[in-house]
């Protein structure tokens, strides 16, 4: 912006003071947002927080953002719900399809597949 090299450190060291520059702030509410509204699973928040090139620290209590009832109730709606939404008739190439679909929105492939057997045991 043209700024000179002191009032560019005056501004950065101000903005950290009063808290609006805070990687664990930024973290906290990437996770709490990504998971809530997007439904991304624990993989994909972190490997969004490393291209965020976040610490490993802060990636750490970032995740702690994340409720354990919460999180499995999200898979398991999400899991639901696309199980509903595939139109295929064979219900194996149908539970392929969803357990890729959870798994690229970064959940436990165990926790995926968990759950997609007992979809096809049920339905």
């Amino acid at each position: 912006m043209g700024l000179i090299d002191e009032a560019v450190d005056l501004l950065i060291s101000e903005v950290i003071q009063e808290n609006y520059l805070n990687e664990e702030r930024f973290a906290r509410a990437f996770v709490r947002g990504k998971h809530g509204i997007k439904g991304w699973g624990r993989k994909r928040l972190e490997r969004e927080l490393k291209h965020h090139e976040v610490s490993a620290y802060i990636l750490r209590k970032a995740m702690e953002e994340i409720d354990e009832q919460a999180y499995d109730e999200k898979l398991e709606t999400l899991a639901s719900k696309k199980w509903e939404e595939t139109k295929e008739p064979n219900r194996f190439k149908k539970g392929k399809k969803v357990v890729d679909f959870l798994i690229r929105r970064g959940y436990e492939s165990d926790a995926v597949w968990e759950i997609v057997h007992r979809l096809l045991s049920e339905k």
